[in-house]
Parts: C-alpha cells; sequence; structure tokens
C-alpha cells in the first residue's frame, strides 16, 4: 500500500522459514494476504527511459514498466515503488530532491519485500565511466585501451574505498526501517561484452581495449555489491551468467541494455523493456516467487 510519492540519470542469504512465513513461494503469495513490496534504488530499477512513464513523479523518470512493476503484477504484491532516475545510496536516507523524500521513509515494519539497484551512480562511477571511455574512444578510433591508460585503477579504488561502505550502510539502514523483510540487491546486467565487436563501435564507441576495462569496472561494482548483501543478509540477485549476450552490443530484440547512440530508449546505456522483464524474472526465479 503506496505510503509517499516519490532527473538525473546517469543503476541468496535470508531465512528460509521467514520467506514461507511470508508466502513468497509460488503460489502462496497469489492465496495469501498481498505482500508488502517496496522498490527502492535508481535508474535501473526506475526503469528510466522505459515506456510508459509513470506521470506521478516526473523528476525521478520512473516507468510503470519497471522491474518492481513487473514483479508485483507477477506476484499480486502491493507495490510501493520509490524508485529514482540517479539515486546513490545517500539517497535512500536523504531527499534526493525537494518533495522527494528518502527512499527508506517508504519502509516500516510491516514490509515484507524489498527490492533494489543501487552503487551505479555513487562516485558517478557509470557516468564518468562510460562518459571518459566514450570520448577516448572516438578520439582513438577505436584503437588501443586510451581510458584504461589514462584513468588506470581510480574507479574501482573508488569503488572499493568510498561505494561498497555506503552500500552496506545502505543495506543496514534498510534492514533497520523493515527487520521483517526480505531483502534483495540485484547486481547490474552486462552493459559490454567480455571482448570488443568491432560491429559495434557505432553503437557504442569504446576503443578495442577499453571494453574489457569498463566490463571489469563493472564487475569489481556487482562484486561490492554482492560482498554488502551478504554481510547485511539480504539476497543477491547475480546477473553475470543470465545477462551475458544480452549487452548492449547485441541485436534489437536480444539485448537487455540500449547502447550509447542509436538507441531504442529515451534514456541510453540503460536497460530497455526486455531488459526489465528478465531481471524481473530472474529476481522472481532466485526469490522463488516464479
Amino acid at each position: 500500500m503506496p505510503k509517499h510519492n516519490a532527473l538525473r540519470v546517469m543503476s541468496v542469504s535470508v531465512a528460509t522459514a521467514g520467506a514461507l512465513s511470508l508466502g513468497l513461494t509460488g503460489p502462496a503469495a497469489h492465496a495469501s494476504t498481498p505482500l508488502d513490496y517496496v522498490a527502492l534504488g535508481d535508474s535501473y530499477s526506475a526503469g528510466s527511459g522505459v515506456l510508459p512513464v509513470d506521470l506521478s513523479n516526473l523528476l525521478c523518470l520512473r516507468s510503470t514498466a519497471n522491474y518492481p512493476h513487473v514483479i508485483a503484477a507477477g506476484t499480486g504484491a502491493s507495490l510501493d515503488d520509490v524508485t529514482c532516475g540517479g539515486a546513490q545510496t545517500k539517497d535512500f536516507t536523504e531527499a534526493q530532491y525537494p518533495g522527494v523524500p528518502p527512499q527508506t521513509d517508504a519502509l516500516d515494519a510491516g514490509t515484507d519485500l524489498v527490492t533494489l539497484t543501487i552503487g551505479g551512480n555513487d562516485n558517478g562511477t557509470f557516468i564518468n565511466a562510460v562518459t571518459a571511455c566514450g570520448s577516448a574512444g572516438l578520439l582513438s578510433g577505436g584503437k588501443g585501451s586510451p581510458c584504461k591508460d589514462k584513468n588506470g585503477s581510480t574507479f574501482t579504488d573508488q569503488i572499493e574505498t568510498n561505494t561498497y561502505p555506503a552500500l552496506k550502510a545502505a543495506l543496514r539502514d534498510v534492514r533497520a526501517k523493515a527487520p521483517g523483510a526480505r531483502v534483495a540487491a540485484l547486481g547490474y546486467p552486462w552493459i559490454t561484452p567480455a571482448t570488443a565487436d568491432p560491429s559495434c563501435f557505432a553503437k557504442l564507441p569504446i576503443a578495442a581495449g577499453d571494453i574489457p576495462y569498463l566490463r571489469d569496472i563493472q564487475a569489481h561494482l556487482n562484486a561490492a555489491v554482492k560482498r554488502s548483501a551478504e554481510e547485511t543478509g539480504a539476497v543477491y540477485v547475480d546477473f553475470s551468467q543470465v545477462s551475458e549476450g544480452h549487452d548492449a552490443c547485441a541485436d534489437r530484440g536480444t539485448r537487455w541494455i540500449e547502447p550509447l547512440l542509436f538507441s531504442a530508449n529515451l534514456v541510453p546505456v540503460h536497460p530497455n523493456a526486455l531488459g526489465e522483464r528478465r531481471m524481473a524474472g530472474h529476481t522472481m526465479e532466485v526469490l522463488g516467487l516464479d
């Protein structure tokens, strides 16, 4: 049941007995009282760029076809969606914009289920890395690894030093506000393939040597999310295998993430509608909600 209405865009280890008592497995979710489900997170959770847009809060560029809405529709849950494009971990406990309350204000002792993606905007990791590597790739004509040569371990160092502890603190705040909830922290689906695809340069102008560099940054971020989840009793939803081959270089209809150029979304380098549905589906599978 909604408790708050909340543009910047640029992102399994719980008690089984608790899950069963909440009716979180299969048909039981529909037969019992609807789950009190709160969706937190950034643009990957908000579905920023996916139509239709939630007109109740244009600042957050939230879609009514994002993965929280797909999960709610599939489980019959009562959804309070406070996801917001551009959100950082600090926006769980601080107002992101005037009139947009801290996201964890939507939580209480009655919350049954929480999902989130967060951390990609801390330190500007995603936008800074993609922008830096895209600019360097264009200047180099797609050759070499100019972004890696210039930035080295800067991005991964920031993730380890700043993002990881912030993620852990944010998940602890979620647990404090919703002590009985099942909390799922989703990793980010792959943006780039494992190796360079020359045919992708027109859509994702990253130099060949920087494709694995960007992927390593994303892998490092996902590892930080995973560690934070495991250390705070949350479920980590891993997309490293299921999103393989569905990156921004894949063909339309196959890719889950839109490319930087010639994007079919309003917002590039973000999940499209297919990606949001697949994120929902895999999350439901991991949580036993399918």
